[in-house]
């Protein structure tokens, strides 16, 4: 074959091989269009489902909202003593808050020291024995929990919270009860801070994680202990990460109904003593407990419960998404 013969035979040879790959590409154009219309469109779904439901509390709770105080009271809907909307909500949502703000108290640095010794500390057996138990404990459902801390934590419990009250009582111008059966709101943070245990552990474990091998290394270069590696690279890394898994907890704690139903005595008002009986409720315990016999402006009070907890939840989220912008700056990942 000579060479005009052997140019001439190359480009027949490539067009087909051009064409095939144009193709490919106009198929890998084809899925990436598919695939960003998918993405755009859950993405609206989900902001869709959001108002949606932000709407359905709006207009079904607007009765309540727009409703006279006297109208409320004199079919019944407020409890006894309660003379208007306000002073129905205001003790539901500090309840709200003052029990799932205990929980996180109490559950963040137990999962903040968990996740750390399963990341840094214990060997890999033990390591992936405790990540099971503590997955496990996550499927666990709540109604479990609230029979558990009703039926066995609450008495067992109840005479430590007898002491507790008896030492606080002895500080001047303090008096602080405590119920015998132990169904209190010290109880209720106590099973709350365990059920987002899970949550928050989980999330801070595969932050910790992701610290650069290299920021350790160099810590231990430098004469660093084990604890200073952990202080001065894993924890300025994973700040911004434990803080929103904290706002994961948090969320949970706020909307948990069944097991606050069933541990803690419910009453109306404004106490700080947590170890008292009939003192607290929640929002979402409240709505659980009376909406099966509820009715009419009752049913629109209970849905206006139910938006004064979304806005909360809503609020908190936010404040959460400020507060990692603010850290992340700050934070070792940059």
């Amino acid at each position: 074959m000579s060479t005009t013969d052997t140019l001439t035979a190359t480009p027949a040879r490539e067009a087909p091989r051009r064409r095939t790959r144009r193709g490919h590409q106009d198929t890998e154009r084809g899925f990436s269009r598919v695939f960003r219309w998918i993405s755009t469109t859950a993405g609206v779904v989900l902001l869709a489902a959001l108002a949606a439901v932000a709407i359905f509390l709006l207009l079904r709770g607007w009765a309540a909202l727009t409703a006279p105080s006297s109208r409320l009271v004199d079919e019944g809907v407020l409890p006894n003593g309660v003379t208007s909307l306000a002073a129905y909500v205001g003790p539901l949502i500090f309840g709200t808050l003052l029990v799932a703000a205990l929980a996180l108290v109490l559950a963040t640095p137990v999962a903040v020291g968990i996740a750390l010794f399963v990341s840094h500390y214990a060997p890999r057996r033990i390591a992936g024995a405790v990540g099971f138990v503590i997955d496990l404990l996550a499927a666990i459902p709540s109604v479990v929990f609230g029979l558990w801390g009703a039926r066995t934590l609450s008495p067992v419990i109840a005479p430590l919270w007898e002491k507790i009250a008896g030492l606080l009582s002895l500080l001047p111008g303090v008096t602080v009860e405590s119920t015998p059966t132990g169904r209190s709101l010290a109880t209720t943070s106590l099973v709350l801070a365990i059920m987002i245990l899970p949550i928050i552990t989980a999330v801070s474990r595969e932050v910790f994680k992701q610290t650069p091998r290299l920021h350790e290394e160099a810590a231990l270069a430098l004469g660093a202990t084990r604890w200073e590696v952990v202080r001065t690279a894993v924890l300025p890394f994973g700040r911004s990460g434990v803080i929103s898994a904290a706002m994961l907890g948090l969320g949970r704690a706020l909307g948990e109904t069944m097991a606050v139903l069933m541990i803690l005595s419910p009453g109306l008002g404004f106490s700080l003593n947590i170890f008292g009986a009939g003192k607290h409720q929640t929002i979402a315990a409240n709505i659980a407990a009376k909406f099966p016999e509820s009715s009419g402006l009752a049913v629109n009070t209970l849905i206006a419960t139910g938006l004064a907890l979304f806005v909360i939840t809503m609020a908190v989220n936010m404040v959460a998404r400020w507060i990692v912008a603010r850290r992340k700056e700050f934070s070792g990942a940059n």
